[in-house]
């Protein structure tokens, strides 16, 4: 969850450097390439008010789900459910995997009041349900891990099981062990992708069908802006044609009409990389290639999640008075490879 972590995030990082601190705003530069066309107005409909989305397959033809970050006054503040039966279209709240946060993660943060910035893989016959929890503008983070066998809350044997954590970030850490993401390579290994602000984007190797991290204690990292604040996070990778391809969002999220979140991509034929850009700029030296920006009423949309053919995201509502809701866009590729985004939803089946 990004929820305005930002501005404590700027007071922390000004206080740890003793430099003076840049208007993030004014860091943004302009995208180096057009977004996406102009957003369906009233595309989405139902319970769409979110913030960091993870989008997953239903098992019905047209079903979906979408997991999001916890809210501290609702049902507990843990990672909270959403299903569509219309593919993607409409939208219904169905509560959270908890009633509470585990004991033993207010154990070691014993201020945090929600789970954030969830993200859901499919092994074999489980559900892998990775999320983070911390506390605005701090790096005293863990990623933690739940499992289920069936994404139906009405279904025999619906339960989320706590798993325990995965990765965990210190004060003392130059990372920061949030916004987690999952993806196998072309041999099957599970690799997870993370980080926000502090060094940037870092991944480790995972192992099923425990879903923890594997014997391996390499740490790699996979992008960093090299200005200061360092204003990039929530990565989510794919694979296509031969590539990966690692997605993250920059600037800055969640102050409403005043977002300047938007999401930028690099590839490489390495699932470890290194990540070019399209114009062969390392994403380690800064470099990175805007596919979503602010354009019509969606503004500063970020936090993305791809699954399906489909990229899911939140956005600040310019009519709505800047509450963020949930967006998603078809995803299509470009004869060279690099990725699209559509104007909305593909049209709907029938």
């Amino acid at each position: 969850m990004r929820l305005l972590r930002l501005l404590a995030m700027t007071v922390a990082l000004f206080l740890l450097a003793g430099v003076a601190v840049p208007a993030l705003a004014a860091a943004a530069p302009a995208p180096d390439q057009p977004p996406a066309s102009a957003p369906i107005v009233g595309q989405l409909r139902g319970d769409i008010t979110l913030h960091d989305p993870a989008l997953a397959k239903g098992p019905g033809a047209r079903e979906w789900f979408v997991y999001s970050s916890g809210d501290p006054g609702k049902d507990g503040g843990t990672v909270q459910i959403r299903k569509s039966v219309d593919d993607g279209r409409t939208w219904a709240y169905l509560g959270t995997v908890w009633p509470t946060i585990p004991k033993w993660i207010m154990d070691i943060v014993p201020d945090a009041d929600t789970m954030w910035a969830p993200e859901i893989i499919r092994h074999g016959n489980t559900y892998y349900l990775y999320y983070a929890v911390s506390t605005l503008g701090h790096n005293d983070s863990v990623i933690a891990l739940a499992t289920n066998t069936t994404l139906d809350p009405k279904a025999p044997g619906y339960r989320w099981v706590d798993q325990g954590k995965v990765v965990r970030s210190l004060p003392a850490s130059d990372f920061n062990a949030i916004d987690p993401d999952i993806i196998q390579d072309t041999a099957g290994t599970p690799w997870l992708v993370f980080g926000s602000y502090w060094s940037g984007v870092q991944m480790v190797q995972l192992q099923w069908p425990s879903g923890k991290r594997s014997a391996d204690p390499t740490r790699t990292h996979l992008l960093d802006r090299k200005v200061p604040l360092n204003a990039v996070e929530g990565p989510s990778m794919i694979s296509h044609g031969g590539w990966y391809y690692l997605f993250s969002s920059w600037d800055r999220c969640c102050v409403g009409l005043k977002s300047t979140y938007r999401v930028v991509v690099g590839r490489s034929k390495s699932i470890t990389g290194p990540y070019l850009d399209r114009d062969g700029k390392a994403l380690t030296d800064g470099g990175g290639t805007t596919v979503l920006a602010s354009m019509g009423n969606q503004i500063g949309p970020g936090g993305q999640s791809i699954a399906g053919g489909m990229l899911a995201y939140h956005y600040s509502d310019a009519n709505a008075g800047g509450i963020s809701r949930l967006g998603m866009r078809s995803l299509t590729w470009s004869a060279d490879g690099w990725p699209q985004l559509g104007a909305g939803l593909p049209k709907a089946r029938v």
